[in-house]
């Protein structure tokens, strides 16, 4: 065989990724998320209405059912699908960036990734997430609160010394598997928007980029954090512009990362 032919049996080579990331590319990722924005609205808009619009029918869902405590951790854990929801706006940063036209059909594509399933993939992955915090939530709700005689018809049920108990061990336990979510989500949709790797490599580059970045890493999952939870206060409106940007910034802070 010859000596530059490739085995295709090989490993790909994993990503290189820098461990030097500054507070500043926050700040550069988040202003080029922000000019993308305002670049190409429209796409920012959609995937941001879709978002609305699912969290309106979630809270509407959870007053129908006369369970309106289930806002809580459903407000909690809709974070973790949003990089899935992001993937088109990836896409759309991407193609500005190499000066590529952009159009709907590459943007809603993106979900195809590079017809190999691998966004699909992590897409059962957000989705299994998602519906595990919920359990995990019902399963704290139903320890602290099933001997309080109180269900999750009425709010006043959170200020009970039960339902604050539960609101700190539920808020400890939200916290760290939604980090470990974002650590595993946070650079692996992007890259597997523009190289072809599998969801396996691409997971482990974006944990390797959490571990070199720590600080830097944590500070950016805070600040997505605090955006959109002020950003689904005034009935998730806020999403419409939060989201967008993010995920846009997002791409950028990806493309800094990944060498």
């Amino acid at each position: 065989m010859d000596v530059m032919e490739q085995d295709p049996l090989a490993p790909l080579p994993q990503p290189q990724v820098a461990c030097d990331l500054a507070f500043a590319d926050l700040g550069k990722a988040l202003g080029a998320g922000w000019r993308d924005f305002l670049a190409m609205p429209q796409y920012g808009m959609f995937f941001g209405g879709v978002y609305v619009l699912a969290g309106l029918a979630m809270g509407w869902a959870a007053i129908f059912a006369s369970e309106p405590t289930w806002l809580i951790p459903a407000m909690a854990g809709f974070p973790l699908v949003a990089p899935f929801v992001a993937v088109g706006l990836y896409q759309a940063s991407r193609k500005r960036e190499a000066g590529e036209p952009v159009g709907w059909r590459a943007v809603l594509g993106a979900l195809k990734g590079h017809g190999d399933d691998q966004i699909l993939s992590m897409g059962v992955i957000v989705f299994v997430a998602f519906s595990f915090w919920m359990i995990v939530a019902h399963a704290i709700f139903a320890i602290f609160m099933a001997e309080s005689g109180m269900g999750g018809e009425s709010l006043a049920a959170l200020a009970t010394p039960a339902g604050l108990m539960m609101l700190t061990v539920g808020s400890a336990v939200g916290a760290v598997m939604a980090f470990a979510f974002y650590a595993m989500t946070v650079i692996s949709l992007p890259m597997l928007v523009e190289r072809k790797v599998d969801f396996l490599t691409a997971i482990i580059a974006s944990f390797k980029v959490v571990r070199g970045n720590p600080a830097v890493m944590l500070g950016w999952a805070a600040i997505i954090a605090v955006v959109l939870f002020a950003a689904m206060i005034p009935a998730f409106l806020g999403l419409l512009v939060a989201l967008p940007v993010l995920g846009h910034a997002t791409w950028h802070l990806y493309r800094r990362a990944v060498v």
